[in-house]
């Protein structure tokens, strides 16, 4: 098994490299795998919903920020809509990320629902038809935290994945370099239930996507089925990789809930739980706080070796989210400017010491910050665009 994902890795590789010469861009430095060592040359720089710290999550203007400070890949999360359109949100729940609260034809259509066993009131996608959705602007999630990009609310519309493919092939095109994708499907299972499967929407949009049929595209859930479904939709391409999400360890995958099955994600982390993984995904993500968690004191405790364990098992290992803003770091980090203020300098530094465990990528809400900590060079204390 090992031999075969060795294989299939440097198939990967290769597959990239000669593809996208044909996409306008030469491939990412790093990506094309060797027997034995198939981590990049640098540690990847993720986009988190675009650049969500300066602008509002998973619009335009967030994926040409992110793009123009750096990014490798550019992260799209998925939806469905009524009409089965893949849509570009965080979750199916509108209610915090648009505008939707001040359409009063839409009153009527916030509800209750149990989504991945938990009770969510609000708006969500598979309500409303892509024509309807389109009438709506973004927001910024997290409001006056977020200033800077709170200033655009109302600026932007919300975009399909066929909207986001088209944005990055002409940026690449435009910028002479290779962007990723890294697109996440979002309840996979509830949607599914409903007759809405996300993953045959997004094989289809990639089959659709010149660029995305040569350009560097990782699928990642922290659902575990869709991922070893996928695993055999995607051996013969050979740009595409998977990534596994890892919640907090306690927690377990919905799909493996839902069926019956007692795993959870610290399972998954062992050294057994890691081979199985790496029978069906490319990568393995945790969050920050599960590779170096915070001690009592709110500082950087021991590590706990997950990425050591990953890469033994033949696995990238990732980690998710880096944010620039005091209250999201470390106390080793923080600065004195008080919670809600930015702290590029603390971000960095946070960064480079993650770093330090080996990843082979990670997310950052500001990729120009992710950009300094792999590639040098001081952050600028009043940085924000």
């Amino acid at each position: 098994m090992q031999d075969a994902r060795l294989s299939r890795r440097v198939a990967i590789g290769a597959g990239i490299g000669a593809g996208v010469g044909l996409a306008l861009a030469p491939a990412l430095p790093g990506w094309a795998a060797a027997p034995k060592q198939a981590r990049p040359a640098k540690p990847l720089v993720m986009a988190h919903r675009g650049a969500s710290a300066l602008r509002p999550e998973h619009t335009l203007g967030a994926y040409a920020k992110a793009i123009a400070d750096g990014a490798d890949f550019i992260e799209p999360d998925l939806v469905v809509t009524k009409d089965g359109v893949l849509v570009v949100r965080h979750e199916n729940d509108i209610s915090g990320t648009t505008d939707i609260a001040a359409h009063p034809e839409f009153a009527s259509r916030r509800t209750t629902k149990t989504v991945d066993g938990r009770s969510v009131t609000g708006w969500f996608t598979e309500d409303f038809t892509l024509a309807e959705l389109k009438t709506l602007r973004a927001r910024e999630r997290l409001g006056a935290l977020r200033p800077e990009s709170q200033r655009y609310d109302g600026a932007f519309q919300l975009l399909t994945l066929e909207e986001v493919a088209d944005f990055v092939a002409a940026e690449a095109s435009a910028r002479g370099r290779t962007i990723g994708l890294i697109p996440e499907t979002k309840h996979p299972t509830y949607f599914a239930g409903l007759g809405l499967a996300p993953e045959p929407r997004l094989l289809k949009v990639l089959a659709g996507s010149l660029y995305l049929r040569r350009a560097p595209v990782i699928v990642q859930s922290f659902e575990i089925g869709n991922l070893q479904a996928l695993r055999r939709q995607v051996a013969s391409l050979g740009n595409v990789q998977l990534m596994q999400l890892v919640e907090d360890p306690a927690h377990a995958p919905f799909d493996a809930t839902a069926a019956g099955r007692k795993l959870t994600y610290a399972d998954m982390l062992s050294p057994a739980g890691l081979a199985d993984v790496a029978r069906y995904a490319d990568w393995i993500a945790p969050s920050t706080r599960t590779i170096i968690p915070l001690g009592p004191d709110g500082r950087l405790a021991a590590s706990g070796g997950v990425v050591a364990r990953g890469h033994a098992a033949g696995l990238l290992v990732g980690t998710w989210t880096f944010r620039p803003e005091n209250s999201f770091l470390a106390a080793d980090f923080r600065d004195g400017a008080g919670p809600g203020a930015r702290n590029p300098t603390g971000s960095v530094a946070e960064i480079r010491r993650y770093l330090a465990e080996g990843l082979d990528g990670f997310f950052t809400d500001d990729p120009a910050l992710g950009r300094q900590a792999v590639d040098g060079g001081a952050a600028k204390a009043g940085e924000c665009s």
